[in-house]
């Protein structure tokens, strides 16, 4: 592991995903202790989404904007983070890709499983693409993205955009995603006591998440059988985390299917260790993350 990363494990609280409640309680107070993030060079504005129900979205406006912009969903197991704990991440990858940010609050697991979430964000997807003009950003330069389960959102949306024939998505940003209910990969099956995220957790999250539904493709992206026709993707995974194995499979699949790829394994992290600002490659992480998005949506 990354010394620098290491350090900072003793002071990791313990949990087990047994009480999502308390859990996001947990969860909004350590994104609360992150430093402030500077949004000087941008405006914030809270819209809603008119949907059944309505969507609380933040939007992100950089004064560099140049015209694209990514629908971007936070992570949290699909029952943690909302608009508040996504802050600094929305606000960070908005100023690292001068990228209109319209970071979304979709419903949480278990009171709302699957296909809540994902219908949130398709709603949100449909409102950015038809509101374009309004929002001052190009349709044809809309991304989707986001880390851990909402990176799972992301590609589910993919995949769904394809199948519904709905907005064209530009590219999709997947960083260390949820993709595969499964558990069958060797870093899934083996990865049991590995920092923040574990194989416990993992399968905890799963099982909130489908409720009673059985697994499909827009539940688990890495379920679906054709992978052809999706949009560019950059896909990030952490050596030492559950997600690292499935999120290559996929990766080498889209590559297969014909899908254009950019894949970066980034040796001694953890899940979510990019949170630890102090450490030399979490800043690498996220000025990347920052400048794959700033090209992708060139105009």
């Amino acid at each position: 592991m990354d010394p620098e990363l290491e350090a900072f494990i003793p002071l990791f609280p313990r949990s087990d995903l047994t009480d999502p409640i308390a859990e996001r309680k947990n969860f909004a107070e350590l994104a609360a202790a992150l430093p402030a993030t500077d949004t000087t060079g941008m405006e914030v504005e809270d819209r809603t989404v008119p949907a059944e129900p309505d969507v609380p979205v933040r939007i992100y406006r950089p004064h560099r904007a140049q015209g694209g912009a990514i629908v971007w969903l936070h992570g949290g197991g699909f029952i943690m983070g909302d608009l508040e704990t996504e802050h600094p991440w929305a606000a960070r990858i908005a100023d690292a890709s001068d990228t209109v940010v319209i970071s979304v609050g979709y419903r949480l697991a278990p009171e709302h499983p699957f296909p809540a979430a994902l219908d949130d964000v398709y709603a949100v997807l449909t409102w950015a693409a038809e509101h374009a003009a309004e929002l001052g950003i190009d349709p044809a330069r809309i991304a989707v993205g986001g880390h851990s389960a909402g990176a799972g959102l992301a590609a589910a949306v993919a995949l769904r955009a394809r199948d519904q024939k709905g907005p064209r998505i530009r590219f999709q940003l997947l960083n260390q995603a949820g993709l595969d209910d499964r558990q069958e990969t060797v870093s899934a099956r083996d990865f049991t006591d590995t920092p923040w995220m574990n194989r416990d957790k993992v399968a905890a999250t799963w099982r909130y998440y489908l409720g009673s539904a059985p697994a499909s493709p827009y539940a688990a992206p890495a379920r679906a059988t054709d992978l052809s026709g999706l949009p560019p993707a950059y896909v990030a995974t952490a050596e030492l985390c559950p997600n690292r194995d499935e999120d290559i499979t996929y990766a080498l699949r889209l590559l297969q299917a014909g899908v254009s790829v950019e894949l970066h394994q980034w040796p001694g992290t953890f899940h979510g260790s990019q949170a630890i600002l102090t450490a030399e490659v979490s800043r690498r992480q996220i000025a990347e993350l920052g400048a794959v998005l700033r090209r992708a949506l060139a105009g």
